[in-house]
Order: structure tokens, then sequence, then C-alpha cells
């Protein structure tokens, strides 16, 4: 008999990051800021939480962070502008983005990891499930992962996280899972977790993506977790606790994605996602993909 479970309503977005390989672009401008064509990637973020009926978004800051809670704050002064100008759709896409969703802002006041980033949020959250997206992944909305992963919660209680498999020599930049499957094709029971492994110490090929459903059990767990890789208190490392034992908060399951998923941590899949993007918008796509092939052929005739 399928067990009901409290309903999720929170999303919690750290974005305290110093987005170090976007120097010296992120000198003065939040990583999460840069444009993917036309809006700053925590837009993205935030829309696919909304997506998923979390309308109570909470974002983990750190300093020179500011112009985060800038975007998603009313700007009466270009509001008036435009309308004066009667430039509708402008004003409409720029008060789209202060009308997402109730937005809350807690500071990490030290860089001491996700693990506690997350636990930054434990006032807030409370004693509820909650959901937790990272910035660096931006999921296409045309596959609903994070609703996915709330109905897999819901169904099992405990938490759940977002698995992808990758090629073996890339593991070692992710969390990976050791898992057993379940019932459900794209469903997995996790049993174990370890963070960025070697391949040849890798239980899988399952790699952990920027997703996650939690039980609130987490955080009492993340208050005693002592640092681990790289002197930073690592989520998987808490989550890791929870999958060895379901009588502190309930079992880990995976959803293993299959979508489309864009990644702008890195610069080069930064790029690939503005150009993605950019090919499947009905306004821009037509003229831009012209361009591109005769770009693409002129390189080709040069080389």
């Amino acid at each position: 008999m399928t067990q009901s479970h409290p309903r999720i309503s929170k999303a919690v977005i750290p974005a305290a990051g110093l987005g170090t390989r976007f120097l010296p672009a992120t000198k003065a401008t939040p990583k999460e800021m840069l444009p993917v064509v036309d809006k700053p990637a925590i837009q993205y973020v935030v829309e696919e939480a909304v997506s998923a009926g979390l309308d109570d978004v909470l974002m983990v800051t750190g300093r020179n962070k500011r112009p985060l809670e800038d975007h998603f704050d009313r700007n009466y002064e270009l509001e008036s502008a435009l309308q004066k100008k009667g430039d509708a759709g402008r004003l409409a896409k720029v008060q789209a983005s202060s009308d997402l969703a109730t937005m809350h802002y807690v500071r990490q006041g030290d860089p001491r990891g996700l693990g506690h980033a997350v636990l930054c949020a434990a006032p807030h959250v409370g004693q509820e499930p909650f959901a937790v997206l990272l910035g660096d992944d931006l999921i296409d909305p045309r596959d609903p992962l994070l609703q996915r992963m709330i109905d897999v919660q819901e169904r099992h209680g405990g938490s759940v996280i977002a698995l992808m498999e990758v090629a073996p020599e890339q593991i070692h930049l992710y969390g990976c899972a050791a898992v057993e499957s379940t019932e459900d094709g794209d469903v997995v029971k996790v049993t174990g977790l370890v963070e960025k492994p070697d391949a040849a110490d890798a239980p899988s090929h399952y790699a952990v993506i920027g997703r996650y459903v939690l039980d609130p059990n987490i955080f009492g767990i993340l208050r005693k977790t002592e640092p681990g890789r790289g002197g930073e208190i690592q989520l998987t490392d808490a989550l890791q606790q929870l999958a060895e034992d379901e009588k502190v908060g309930g079992p880990v399951h995976g959803v293993v994605f299959k979508g489309r998923r864009y990644d702008t941590g890195d610069r080069g899949d930064y790029l690939r996602a503005i150009v993605r993007l950019a090919c499947e918008r009905e306004d821009l796509g037509p003229d831009f993909r012209t361009w591109l092939r005769s770009y693409v052929a002129e390189e080709m005739q040069q080389r």
C-alpha cells in the first residue's frame, strides 16, 4: 500500500559560490547572474521550482550577491520608463522575475561547502521535506525532473536525488551513487554515496546532479558532519548516512534522468547551453541557426 507523505512546498537554492572559473567576469557580478541568452541563469532555476509547485524559495547567498535580490525585486524606475515608452513586451519580462515566487534570502557567512549551505536553510524549512536546486544545472522545462522527484518522495518518503549516467572518465567530477533497481524503471534505491571517486573506485556510473528532495532529518546529520573532501561539509556525506540507516530519515532513492541538462558551471558547457537554447527559441532560432550553419561551414573549409 502506498504511504502518503507531506507535500513539499519549499525550495532552497544555494548561491554563495565565488564563481572563480568565470573570472574576471564574476569579480563584481555573481556567476548566477551571467546571462543564458537573455535571462540570468538563476531565473531558469527559480522558474523550474515554481513549475513544480514550489513558490516559496529560499536563496542562500554570500558576499557580493546583492544583484540576486535586486533581480527578483521590483524596479519601479525601469518599469515606469518602459510604461512611458509603451514597451509592453519588455515591461512584462521585467515584471515576470519579481512576480515568480515568494523569495527569501539568508547569508552563508563562511564558504564551508554545500552541506553547510543547506544547513543554513534549517530555520526557514523547519520540519518539512524540501527541494534543493543547484544553480549550475539547468534542466530543460520539457523534461520535468523535479516534479518526478517530488512524486517519488511523496510515495516513498525519505530523500530523493537526481542521477545521470556519465562516462567512467567523468565520474571523478561528481558524487557517485551505489544503487539497486526498483520496480520503476527510472527509480533506483541508493545504498551508498561517495564524493568524486576515482574511476577505479566508483561504485557505478551514476553521477549525482544538482537536484535533491530532502527529508528534514538531514539537518541533524549535517550539524554533526565533519568536513570531508576539500575541507568542506559535504551534502553527499550526510546523504550517505541516510542511505546506511533508514531509521534516521527514511530511504534514499534516485531518479535516473535522461533528459536535457545544461551545465553552466563550466565555461565550455555554458557556451554550449547558450547555443542550444538560442537555437530552440522561436524568436531567435531561425536566424541564429542559419548563421551558425554558415559559420561552421566556413570554419570547416579553412581546416
